[in-house]
């Protein structure tokens, strides 16, 4: 349940590619254990918003603060060192490894132990690993996906690549999880199935998420807050029911048939 401090601030964003702006002063705040939404047009800059927040996109101006600490200018690795995740449109694991190995990759910015300590398996990093595991193995549970767990992924329908995708960010324990249209290509049990697993964590943590969906009917179910943007700016906010009977984003996105 959303609570009232905010953990994630993001203050006139605005990034230019050639000439062309993709983000025009977006501002946003993302509250512990809620679903703030982003949707409009393809081309409205919602993901190039994600990339700007994760530190993929150095931005053209604005800032973002995690916590009330700046993370803006950082590169993506720092910004994920400081609780930061995020999942991609196009599905971004390593297809020759298995669920369990692609997931164990998702601790590595959490592991104290350096990469030789944990090669040769020395004290203190055996026991680090055996801790990390346990905590992925928490999660195969949680994701239900035991049955898979040593399979490679690249063999895997896309559906459960998402969903071990959602497991490697959920297993670096997020302050902020950005979600790029993790429903993408989906079926329809599918999709209940991962916006059950987003209610799960929200409910059980206090994760902010921050989801960019294109499916309306899983928006307006599972959603706290719903931003709606158009051409790199912020068009409305509000609840979903607020958002869906505003007349601009009515005229927009969602169409004249979603009024009623």
């Amino acid at each position: 349940m959303a609570q009232d401090s905010v953990r994630l601030v993001v203050e006139d964003l605005a990034k230019s590619f050639g000439g062309v702006m993709a983000l025009e002063g977006v501002s946003l705040a993302a509250r512990p254990g809620e679903i703030l939404s982003v949707i409009g047009p393809n081309g409205a800059g919602k993901t190039t918003l994600i990339n700007g927040i994760s530190g993929v996109y150095r931005t053209d101006r604005g800032r973002v603060l995690l916590d009330g600490e700046v993370i803006s200018g950082l590169p993506a690795n720092k910004v994920a060192w400081r609780g930061v995740a995020r999942t991609f449109q196009n599905v971004a694991l390593f297809r020759g490894l298995t669920v369990l190995e692609n997931l164990m990759l998702g601790r590595n910015a959490r592991m104290r132990s350096g990469v030789l300590a944990c090669g040769l398996y020395w004290g203190p990093a055996r026991r680090e690993e055996i801790a990390q595991r346990r905590l992925v193995e928490e999660m195969i549970d949680f994701l239900q996906i035991t049955g898979i767990r040593k399979t490679r992924v690249g063999s895997l329908p896309l559906g459960l690549q998402k969903r071990v995708e959602l497991g490697r960010a959920l297993v670096a324990q997020p302050k902020v999880l950005l979600l790029d249209e993790p429903m993408g290509g989906m079926n329809l049990e599918e999709k209940e199935s991962m916006a059950r697993f987003i209610l799960d964590v929200v409910e059980t943590t206090d994760t902010a998420v921050i989801l960019v969906e294109h499916d309306m009917g899983v928006v307006m179910d599972i959603s706290d807050r719903v931003m709606v943007m158009d051409h790199g700016a912020r068009l409305a906010e509000g609840t979903p029911d607020e958002v869906r009977g505003d007349p601009r984003v009515i005229a927009a996105y969602l169409g004249q048939e979603h009024a009623a």
